[in-house]
């Protein structure tokens, strides 16, 4: 596995000297490490919250189902070696306008939900990011509003 995910992180940085491929990369892995956060952090994995992360990337970052699976194992291995949100939340700032911004605090929503129901830890989580990220507070609201009702 790990051979995989060195693979990809291969495919994905060459060349070197591509920085636009670069940043587009790490702000791939930055919104799945948070999506990734947010299905780990009630000790509940579920495979629905695992589907969504999955779907996210692929609308999100228009990439095939192998490949999303491969970004989902990277972006992990960033989670587990990282102390904080800020080098994820930091990207996304540097990378993405509000619209995309909103998308992602969207995704985290929709991975939370995914299980059908909503756990404190994770709201905790998707609050902690939106705020990082600069999500005015009204709009963390509607979004957690239109997933939960998309879901009803």
């Amino acid at each position: 596995m790990l051979a995989q995910i060195q693979a990809f992180y291969n495919r994905l940085m060459q060349p070197q000297t591509d920085a636009p491929q670069q940043e587009e990369h790490s702000l791939r892995l930055a919104a799945t490490a948070l999506m990734i956060e947010v299905m780990r952090v009630d000790d509940e994995k579920s495979e629905q919250e695992t589907e969504a992360i999955i779907q996210a990337s692929m609308s999100r970052f228009g990439v095939e189902r192998q490949e999303a699976d491969e970004l989902m194992q990277l972006a992990a291995a960033e989670l587990r070696d990282a102390t904080d949100y800020h080098q994820f939340t930091s990207l996304i700032n540097r990378g993405y306008d509000m619209p995309h911004k909103l998308q992602i605090v969207e995704f985290l929503w929709q991975v939370a939900y995914a299980d059908g129901r909503l756990d404190r830890y994770e709201e905790h989580v998707i609050r902690k990011v939106a705020d990082l990220i600069y999500v005015p507070h009204s709009e963390f609201i509607r979004l957690k509003e239109k997933v939960r009702q998309s879901l009803l």
